[in-house]
């Protein structure tokens, strides 16, 4: 532990951060990465002048750039004229067709689509899968807790952007340090605060609040590592932060050690920890129908649709 935060000293010398704050690192942000998987069948969808918007939308849903972006533009004073949306479905419908479209050309021309997240060491189907993962648990959560659905599963595929934003501003000041997670509960939160004094949650509520959203969602985003430290959103972060833990059950693999979550979140949410693992497989089969959903390779059978399945280590 002394070796770590005598590198993590050094790392600081020659990158200046004194000062840094989430905000700074929110409006600095140039490029939200879009998932490969998504990317190429959203591109045939909106090719076809048959494609059901409904298709287009639970697509949209799967990717948090272009999910961001929809929610951006929809939200913009030209399309919002005084009435937010804070739902996929409520800003693909608000902003049309052509634009969607338009959107999705811009992420595969930028060619942000395949950039890792290198200073923390993720792949872009490592991100991917974890905010799709925590998506759905959070969907899920909300349905069981009597939470907005819509909202969850929005603030659960959004849970990470901070890491985005951090990782953008560190690639174009020359940053190199890999901030290392410790895995679950506080992923690299120490890393994070020893380089730059804040954690990408923190970032991640001011790019939130930056795009105008609202704090219902911002805040839980904000305390996903302490949820109940926020007494206005405490239940939404509550919710998070056990969509977290599904996600990690589900992306670890099942030989995997996972340290269960703490109590306190749960009770304020009514869970269980076997009403927790009961939720995991659950998930693991939306996430095997996402895989087949998205999978644009000509004929395949059946059968291998059925047996394919996601690599158990993330």
């Amino acid at each position: 532990m002394e070796r770590f935060a005598n590198r993590m000293s050094a790392d600081c010398n020659m990158l200046n951060t004194a000062g840094l704050t989430p905000d700074d690192i929110a409006r600095d942000v140039k490029n939200l990465p879009s998932a490969p998987k998504v990317l190429p069948r959203l591109k045939q969808l909106l090719g076809d002048t048959n494609s059901a918007m409904h298709d287009i939308v639970r697509l949209i849903r799967l990717d948090p750039g272009i999910a961001a972006r929809v929610l951006q533009m929809a939200n913009s004073a030209y399309f919002s004229k005084g009435a937010r949306c804070f739902t996929v479905d409520e800003a693909v419908h608000r902003i049309g067709y052509e634009r969607v479209y338009e959107l999705v050309a811009y992420a595969v021309a930028s060619q942000v689509l395949v950039r890792p997240l290198a200073v923390y060491g993720l792949e872009a189907d490592e991100l991917w899968k974890q905010s799709v993962a925590c998506a759905i648990a959070a969907e899920m959560l909300a349905l069981r807790t009597g939470q907005d659905r819509n909202v969850a599963y929005t603030t659960g595929l959004l849970h990470c952007v901070g890491m985005i934003a951090i990782d953008d501003w560190s690639q174009r000041h020359a940053q190199t340090q890999v901030l290392v997670s410790t895995g679950f509960q506080k992923e690299a939160t120490d890393a994070e605060r020893a380089l730059f004094g804040f954690t990408q949650a923190d970032a991640g509520a001011a790019l939130l609040r930056l795009w105008d959203f609202p704090l219902s969602m911002s805040e839980p985003l904000r305390w996903q590592y302490l949820p109940r430290a926020s007494i206005a959103h405490g239940k939404m972060a509550s919710l998070l932060y056990a969509a977290k833990w599904l996600r990690t059950a589900v992306c670890a693999g099942p030989k995997a050690r996972i340290p269960m979550p703490e109590m306190g979140p749960m009770q304020t949410l009514a869970l269980t920890p076997p009403v927790l693992q009961g939720m995991v497989v659950e998930i693991e089969q939306q996430l095997a129908d996402i895989s087949s959903l998205l999978d644009t390779s000509p004929g395949p059978k059946a059968a291998d649709r059925d047996e394919h399945r996601f690599p158990s280590q993330v």
